[in-house]
């Protein structure tokens, strides 16, 4: 029986279809020169579906529904708004981009990546799991190779879809062992059904491996990183700052639930296996980021090492330590996702992405300077920008949960990351133009580029200052998976 609670429960899955839909019927009767106003009718639709689910689709109680298939709860209600916020923003950027801002199929792609991924942090079932996984996915492996006349591009898309396919094929063959050792697909009844069954820590740990790996791929973690400098540099950069936040986000929602609940009674198998990834993740990022010299790769070696910082909230295996991913999560859409906008908005006029063709940005334009200004410090950890509370945070949950040492590998990879993020800015603020004349070679912001990066640097600085609010709602979705 459909009831309004189910209604509620996939809302802003309704609504964004509807999205796909009307852009699929409307972009065919546009005009050549107006086809880039379906990200308008894109990011447009997606804040009236934000809405419009605060105002009818908040969860109570968290239940299942559809036959266990959906997990209507805080967590994934608070996940699901971070990715339309994060989609919308991208729809804003994709915009202005040559090749692929006029063309209604990207939008349609971005959506449907979009829908996989709301049903990602909502699954309570493995089949419907590995589905939202697949439908989040497919998109994006076509989006990355979605300029044709590119070798970069068509390489990076080739890439992607390459070994996401070897990545999720492995897991799969995890989530085919973990229900023919428990008996169900079900999330929340698998944990009774393994001990039950006495299924040894042993065979667990193996299973945790084949998870881990896709997964693993999905959130860019060592040793599963290979694909992300050579994907986020040939996709168009809208398209790899998606891939490097509301994807990474949308992997991290599994992890957390898929860990915390159908694992509980072997935390010592999967924090031990966590805990060894992040501090390796960290380093590997940080270090290979540090001799990078385009930026985009560099901001590619920096996304793998915010995802170890991430991990140490899971390792934590606490209410803090999901409260504390979820919020950093928030704290890193907005702040990579201005970043990539940055790097786009100067691409765009200048067709250069070398980190020193940023000599003199703060004068070619103050409001960009500044931007990217808030964008690195948050990526680096300093105050008053979110992504130093998100570092608090995780650090927080990690020693909280004794992995001190792990914290402390964090504490140090922090301080090698502000070596890589400074040295940009140097470039922005201390160095100048060959002429020096960069009053006569500005860079110009349009509307879209305006208005998406402006509320994203808002975000940056609203999740550093005013930042108890959104921990709440981040501490109310952890509280559910307890």
């Amino acid at each position: 029986m459909f009831t309004t609670q189910i209604f509620a429960s996939i809302l802003p899955e309704i609504l964004i279809l509807s999205i796909g839909l009307l852009v699929l019927i409307v972009e065919p009767f546009w005009k050549e020169d107006q086809r880039r106003n379906a990200g308008w009718l894109t990011a447009g639709g997606l804040f009236i579906a934000m809405i419009v689910s605060l105002l009818f689709g908040r969860p109570g109680e968290p239940v299942a529904v559809l036959g266990g298939m959906i997990r209507f709860d805080w967590l994934s209600f608070f996940l699901k708004m971070l990715f339309m916020f994060g989609a919308a923003a991208t729809a804003l950027l994709l915009m202005d981009h040559e090749r692929a801002g006029n063309r209604g199929e990207s939008y349609l792609l971005l959506l449907a990546s979009l829908l996989g991924m709301n049903l990602m942090a909502a699954s309570a079932d493995l089949i419907m799991l590995y589905l939202a996984i697949e439908t989040a996915s497919i998109p994006l492996y076509v989006l990355s190779g979605f300029l044709l006349n590119d070798e970069r591009s068509t390489e990076a898309g080739f890439k992607y879809f390459l070994f996401g396919t070897l990545a999720s094929t492995v897991m799969l063959y995890g989530f085919s062992l973990l229900f023919g050792f428990s008996g169900t697909t079900d999330l929340y009844a698998i944990p009774a059904a393994l001990l039950a069954n006495g299924i040894s820590p042993l065979l667990i740990f193996g299973v945790v491996i084949l998870v881990v790996v896709g997964l693993g791929f999905k959130v860019s973690i060592v040793p599963f990183h290979f694909w992300a400098p050579d994907v986020y540099q040939g996709a168009p950069i809208p398209v790899a700052g998606y891939l490097s936040t509301v994807s990474k986000a949308a992997g991290f929602a599994v992890i957390l639930r898929l860990f915390f609940v159908a694992f509980p009674d072997f935390t010592e198998t999967w924090t031990m296996i966590l805990a060894a990834l992040a501090a390796v993740t960290m380093t590997v990022g940080n270090l290979l980021a540090l001799p990078q010299t385009n930026i985009k790769r560099l901001l590619a070696y920096s996304s793998i090492a915010h995802a170890g910082y991430a991990l140490i909230g899971a390792v934590a295996f606490s209410q803090l330590g999901a409260a504390s991913v979820v919020f950093y999560m928030a704290a890193y859409i907005a702040t990579n996702l201005l970043a990539f906008g940055i790097v786009m908005a100067f691409s765009r006029i200048t067709g250069l992405e070398e980190i020193t063709d940023y000599a003199g940005l703060s004068r070619r334009s103050p409001l960009l300077g500044l931007m990217m200004l808030a964008a690195f410090l948050s990526l680096t950890g300093m105050p008053p920008f979110g992504g130093f509370v998100a570092k608090v945070l995780v650090f927080a949950a990690g020693v909280q949960a004794n992995y001190t040492w792990l914290v402390i590998v964090g504490i140090i990879n922090s301080i090698i990351g502000v070596y890589y993020y400074l040295n940009v800015l140097k470039y922005v603020y201390l160095y100048r133009l060959p002429d020096q004349d960069e009053e006569n070679h500005p860079i110009p912001l349009s509307q879209p580029y305006m208005i998406a990066l402006v509320v994203l640097a808002i975000g940056v600085v609203l999740l550093g200052t005013v930042f108890a609010p959104f921990f709440n709602w981040s501490d109310s979705g952890a509280l559910n998976l307890f």
